[in-house]
């Protein structure tokens, strides 16, 4: 069934943007300490200190019975990689974070890719396009498209450049819930797509991949990999549908984003 979509008051959007600020900190903190030989259990512990020092609880530990509040992938993982004591980060490995928290009863999420020492070029090539998707996918989140804009926007930058995107993990709203309608995939499909609408938050998250875009759960409940075996990135920020255009509520200390995209 699909999940109901939840127009946002103004003061929910202002306890959200408070949330993604928290959220963004914890990511930044994650890539200035990212290095070989950091476990990514290590990872887990600081995101969910920064979290609980900030105010706020982490969201998806237990969430559906996730055991973390990080989700780590490596390399040929997509997404909800779990962190362990026994994983240690290596020299040319991408890493992806994807992190939310609950804030005075409202979400926020994001997620990013960092290489770790030098990576080849094929590799921070899969990073850049994911995340200039991301801002494409996220400038069409505009009042009066349809979600089907966005979807368009991130596949068509991505499969233009050579890579792939993954169709069993989707976007999705935000904000009362960690996971609210409508569902935001980075293909376009044939299922209905609702239009746009001023108080929407959503969560756009391209997951690209260097080869085939089939993925496939491993043993362990959670770690989506690539059937292929070759890299994924993955890029996410929480952004508002506003009558004056799409304001990113997660924006990173650093992060430039393209016109017409505004921060926080």
């Amino acid at each position: 069934m699909a999940k109901a979509v939840l127009l946002k008051t103004p003061a929910q959007i202002e306890l959200m943007r408070q949330a993604n600020r928290i959220v963004a900190g914890a990511l930044m903190m994650l890539r200035q300490r990212v290095t070989p030989g950091v476990s990514t259990w290590q990872l887990d512990a600081w995101a969910e200190e920064y979290a609980q020092a900030h105010g706020a609880q982490p969201a998806f530990k237990g969430y559906h019975g996730y055991p973390a509040s990080l989700c780590v992938s490596i390399n040929e993982q997509v997404v909800h990689g779990i962190p362990s004591k026994r994983v240690l980060l290596r020299d040319g490995d991408l890493v992806s974070f994807d992190f939310g928290v609950r804030y005075q009863g409202l979400f926020g999420d994001a997620a990013l890719t960092v290489a770790v020492g030098a990576v080849d070029g094929r590799r921070r090539a899969l990073m850049q396009v994911t995340q200039e998707a991301l801002y494409r996918g996220l400038a069409a989140a505009r009042a009066g498209n349809r979600v089907k804009d966005i979807s368009r926007a991130v596949q068509e930058h991505v499969e233009a450049r050579g890579f792939s995107v993954v169709r069993q993990f989707v976007g999705h709203g935000i904000g009362v819930n960690l996971h609210e309608g409508p569902e935001v995939p980075n293909f376009v499909g044939h299922e209905r797509s609702i239009r746009l609408q001023p108080g929407m938050v959503l969560a756009v998250e391209p997951m690209v991949n260097m080869g085939t875009h089939e993925v496939e759960v491993l043993a362990d409940g959670w770690t989506a990999v690539t059937c292929d075996r070759m890299p994924s990135a993955h890029f996410e920020h929480s952004v508002a549908v506003t009558e004056n255009g799409p304001v990113v509520l997660s924006l990173m200390a650093g992060e430039t984003l393209p016109a017409p995209l505004v921060g926080p």
